[in-house]
Formats: structure tokens, C-alpha cells, sequence
């Protein structure tokens, strides 16, 4: 369990610029929340199935076990990313603030929108996330208004970027009807950014909150293995998130 204790109001902080005379100096304290939030880990799980026949005699040249492992977590790791983005108690969209929340201007992204976004976020944004279609249809506006956006090379794939902040696609992000959502983050606990929570030190830990426990074998020679991932997310600040809503996915242009 973690627990966010979060500063209610930083503004009544009082502070006095350096005087030259022999004035009192100000009496302050910052105000945490008295009842913070706390944070449970969800756990993404599953157990596989492999018999031992199987991991006998086709490991050779593709080992049984680990590819069944790896397609497994491959999965796992899918359902968690839909899970930080659209759970109903921890996800990105359940968590942005009211304030940080903005509709388009006319539907579609435009570049107006996107640096209205900034605005919101304008502390040392990390990145954009956001449907590949709507990343798609913010590249047309930028076509249409003749500002092509930049590209940058990350993890050797190439990405759209915006005011130098790279639009990160994800099909978890939902679309429905033709409008989804555009996000604006930053990251990281020494930002007072967004942050991912998660269990160290598990038994069989295989990376970050990811576990593979051998169950043992049945009397039907089928060994079982436990897979299961804990994690979670907090939005360490309001400001730290925000959200571009009614998102158009579906205009397009006609050039002549």
C-alpha cells in the first residue's frame, strides 16, 4: 500500500522579500492533506499451463517454456498498460483534475488545442499519449495549416513531436465514435509529476514488478507456472496531468 500526502494548498505558504530594515520576519507552514490518499496494488495475473512432453521434446531450437512465458507476459504487459490509462480508482483518465481537463476548440486536434494542453501542463511536460488515429488526424490539421511537425528517433522508431514533445501512441487510449482523448504528462517523483508505483524485491521477479513462480507438476505431467505483475500510478500533482477531451478523429481535408 502506498500513501500520497499531498500538500493542500501551497499558495498560503508566506514568504517576504529580503528587507533592509529590522522588520519581523513571517511565521508559515505547509498544510498536508490530513487523510491522504492511499494506493493498493492491482494485480495482473494468470497462470500457464505446459506439459512437461512439450518442454521435453520441442525446446530444441525454441525452448517451450520461455517462449509460452514470453508471449505471456507480452499480454500481461498490454493489459497493464490499459490498466494505468483507463482503471477506474488509478488510471490517467479517471485521475486528471477538473481544471485540467479541456475540449477542442472545433473537433479536431489542432495545433491551437495541443498548446492549449501546454498551457496546462507547462512545468516540464514529458510527452503526449494519445490514439495513433488522433496522432494521425493532428498530423493532417498541421498539414493543412502548413506546420508539418518535426519527427524525433526514440528506441529506434520514429515519432510526431509537438513544441519539441513527442506524441507517444497507444491504442489503449479509448476511441469511440470517432472521438477519444489527447494527454499531456509529466513524469517523475523529483517533478511532482506522474509516477508508477509498484512492489519490489518479489519472489521470482523476472523486471519491475514482475513475478514467474514455478507451481509444480500435476499427475498429468502439465507443470504450471504463476505470472503476475502489481502496479499501480499516482498523480504526485494536479498539474501534473492534463486531459484534451472530444477529440475528432474523422475529418479529413480536400486539397485542391
Amino acid at each position: 500500500m502506498f500513501r500520497l500526502n499531498r500538500v493542500r494548498d501551497a499558495s498560503t505558504v508566506t514568504v517576504d522579500c529580503s528587507a533592509r530594515d529590522e522588520r519581523d520576519l513571517p511565521e508559515t507552514f505547509v498544510d498536508y492533506e490530513e487523510k491522504p490518499r492511499e494506493y493498493m496494488l492491482n494485480a495482473v495475473t494468470t497462470v500457464v499451463d505446459i506439459h512437461t512432453r512439450i518442454s521435453d521434446l520441442y525446446s530444441v531450437p525454441h525452448n517451450q517454456i520461455a517462449q509460452q512465458l514470453r508471449l505471456t507476459i507480452e499480454a500481461i504487459k498490454e493489459r497493464q498498460e490499459s490498466e494505468l490509462i483507463n482503471n477506474a480508482e488509478y488510471g490517467l483518465l479517471t485521475n486528471a483534475a477538473p481544471a485540467q481537463r479541456l475540449s477542442t476548440r472545433t473537433g479536431p486536434p489542432t495545433p491551437d488545442d495541443l498548446d492549449e494542453l501546454i498551457s496546462r501542463v507547462w512545468k516540464e511536460p514529458a510527452f503526449f499519449l494519445a490514439h495513433p488515429a488522433a496522432i494521425a488526424a493532428f498530423g493532417r490539421e498541421c498539414t493543412r495549416r502548413g506546420v508539418p511537425p518535426p519527427t524525433v528517433t526514440l528506441y529506434g522508431s520514429p515519432f510526431l513531436t509537438w513544441r519539441g514533445l513527442p506524441l507517444i501512441p497507444s491504442d489503449k487510449v479509448p476511441l469511440r465514435d470517432g472521438r477519444t482523448s489527447i494527454l499531456l504528462l509529466r513524469t517523475g517523483e523529483a517533478r511532482q509529476g506522474v509516477v508508477g508505483l509498484y512492489q519490489p524485491n518479489l519472489p521470482g521477479e523476472q523486471s519491475i514488478g514482475l513475478s514467474v513462480r514455478f507451481m509444480g507438476i500435476n499427475r498429468k505431467a502439465i507443470a504450471s507456472y504463476l505470472v503476475s505483475l502489481y502496479c499501480s500510478l499516482a498523480v504526485l500533482t494536479e498539474d501534473a496531468l492534463g486531459v484534451l477531451e472530444n477529440v475528432d478523429v474523422t475529418h479529413y481535408h480536400t486539397y485542391g
